[in-house]
């Protein structure tokens, strides 16, 4: 499997040649070389980040629910 460096495709500073479209070119190009790049999870490594998601988001959800009651309760207790 062979990959593409910047010796192959060009150096980062590269001088784009035919103005704004050779910029908007080498653009793409660098974007779809860094896309190349990307590691993708495997489908238990997705499972598992989304459920580790969900447990933080719960606890976080949880803690945030009870503070506010906690206010609710000191608000009503200092005004009543």
């Amino acid at each position: 499997m062979s990959t593409s460096t910047a010796s192959t495709r060009g150096s980062a500073d590269e001088k784009p040649k035919g103005g704004i479209f050779g910029t908007i070119l080498l653009f793409i190009r660098q974007v779809i070389d860094e896309l190349r790049k990307v590691v993708r999870p495997t489908r238990d490594e997705l499972t598992s980040y989304t459920i580790a998601l969900i447990v933080f988001l719960a606890i976080l959800m949880a803690y945030v629910v009870g503070l506010d009651q906690l206010l609710v309760h000191l608000v009503d207790w200092t005004f009543a």
